[in-house]
């Protein structure tokens, strides 16, 4: 605890900068995934009631349904675009700056979907929709990188785990927002959908008193003075003229290299094992049931006979539980480790998923096995919290060098966006063929993925990214001679970035 307050003290600016990050980056996806369900009826409403006026019969309840997929799915649409463009923008104009552009975005997509109920026009929202997706596409890795790039080694993990608590305090606030005594009336809904537009504001507004990440400063502008200003910004008065030497050296490496393509990383054979794990860890979260379970609440407890009213509330304590969980993760993580935290949640969660089958399978037979029902969807949510949603964050950032970082955030970022639409699509399809037994599928997914973790995944805690590349070159080359040095990097790094 004495450590944790002297940190606190020393990196006051790192930890000032943290939420202003946090607020303006997952936090929208998060708003945007859980709010969008509060809408739902009052939306449809108004579509039918918008061309009613317009061409004087009700629409056909096909067409509703299929304008409100549309609705949904398209911001997942707009996430893809974004999230491919990332790279380039980064590269060329620094995230500091593509923050505060996206921000604007942000706004202006609030503001057409707030006016979309005066201006009687829904089109106005799928616009909205896309604008939001490509706004949330472009600042999540963003988010991921910028974070990574202003910490410290030993504040790493801390700092990377925080992504995922602004994503679950996204959720939690538009679970909130949206109960009927707040945002969730059929009056305020536009309101609710405009509110995305205010996280932008206040990371539009405070967001140019913090500074450009360090390594960018030196690295792709030269600007020694700048850089050693924007790490006693963050870190405090004090000696860290060996962080700056470490990233002049960098700098001398990558004068002969360059930022890869997403094509150039795929074919490169020297982080082969880096994007399987990126790949796995991507598809897992999408497929380890986490969205099943939000749904599910709602049925079981329905099922149960409980009311209506109460089961809102019900529904919300499950992601209070999972952002309390994410700040749990955050605190542990740098002295668990990574691989034990993905690796343990895992099997974990694939246990649970074991006995909510069961328990949902017997609900009918016993008056008090709802309760068991929700009491294991709660923990499901805090395991993952705790587990995989942090400490994926955290390995997405460290497994790879500063040269292919970029590009290795664009796959991942275009293999959760497709993920999130093809699940959007197809999941309903899935529970109602298989009802609750779709949770086996996930349950297999869970412990497949964490055999492979165990096998494969190297810890990464405490670790620079050289002894993180020295590892996974033993699988990368596992039959040739290993290279003494990366292709791409080729010093050892104690600076922030360098992991």
């Amino acid at each position: 605890m004495t450590g944790f307050l002297s940190d606190l003290v020393q990196h006051q600016g790192l930890f000032q900068m943290i939420p202003v990050l946090g607020i303006g980056g997952t936090f929208q996806i998060g708003f945007q995934i859980s709010s969008i369900t509060y809408m739902s009826q009052h939306v449809k409403t108004f579509i039918n009631e918008t061309w009613l006026e317009r061409y004087g019969y009700p629409i056909h309840q096909d067409n509703l349904l299929f304008l409100w997929s549309i609705t949904v799915s398209i911001f997942g649409i707009g996430g893809l675009l974004g999230s491919s463009g990332s790279r380039y923008l980064t590269v060329k104009y620094g995230k500091k700056k593509c923050l505060l552009c996206n921000n604007l975005l942000m706004i202006a997509a609030a503001s057409i979907m707030g006016c979309s109920k005066i201006a009687r026009s829904f089109e106005m929202i799928l616009i909205g929709r896309f604008m939001c997706g490509i706004s949330a596409g472009l600042c999540v890795p963003l988010h991921h990188q910028y974070v990574g790039e202003i910490s410290p080694k030993k504040l790493r993990g801390f700092a990377n785990s925080t992504s995922s608590f602004f994503w679950s305090l996204g959720k939690a606030v538009g679970q909130i927002t949206g109960q009927r005594e707040l945002l969730g009336r059929q009056s305020l809904w536009p309101v609710l959908m405009a509110s995305c537009g205010l996280p932008a504001l206040v990371q539009l507004v405070t967001l140019p008193f913090f500074p450009e990440s360090p390594p960018y400063l030196l690295m792709h502008k030269g600007d020694l003075e700048g850089c050693k200003k924007a790490i006693r910004q963050l870190w405090g008065e004090g000696r860290h003229q060996a962080e700056i030497d470490d990233i002049m050296k960098e700098k001398a490496t990558m004068k002969n290299t360059k930022i890869l393509s997403v094509l150039e990383l795929l074919k490169d054979p020297a982080f082969r094992w880096q994007l399987y794990m990126i790949v796995i860890l991507t598809l897992t979260v999408q497929l380890c049931g986490i969205n099943a379970i939000y749904f599910y609440t709602f049925e079981v407890l329905q099922a149960a006979g409980f009311d209506e009213k109460i089961i809102s509330y019900m529904t919300l304590s499950v992601g209070l539980s999972e952002l309390v969980a994410t700040a749990v993760c955050s605190s542990i993580i740098e002295r668990l480790g990574r691989k034990v935290l993905i690796r343990g949640g895992y099997f974990i969660m694939g246990s649970l998923l074991a006995c909510i089958t069961v328990t949902l399978s017997l609900q009918d037979w016993y008056f008090w096995m709802p309760y068991c029902s929700l009491c294991l969807i709660i923990l499901f949510a805090v395991v993952f919290g705790v587990g995989p949603s942090g400490a994926t964050v955290s390995l997405r950032v460290e497994i790879f060098t500063l040269s292919c970082r970029p590009p290795a955030f664009v796959i991942s970022a275009i293999l959760n966006w497709l993920g999130v639409f093809v699940i959007g699509t197809t999941f309903p399809f899935i529970v109602e063929r298989l009802k609750h037994f779709c949770f086996l599928i996930f349950m297999g997914v869970l412990f497949t993925s964490g055999i492979i973790i165990h096998l494969f995944l190297p810890e990464t805690k405490g670790k620079s990214i050289m002894e993180i590349t020295e590892e996974f070159n033993k699988l990368n080359f596992k039959k040739k001679s290993v290279p003494a040095t990366p292709n791409h990097v080729t010093e050892d790094y104690t600076f922030c970035t360098r992991l």
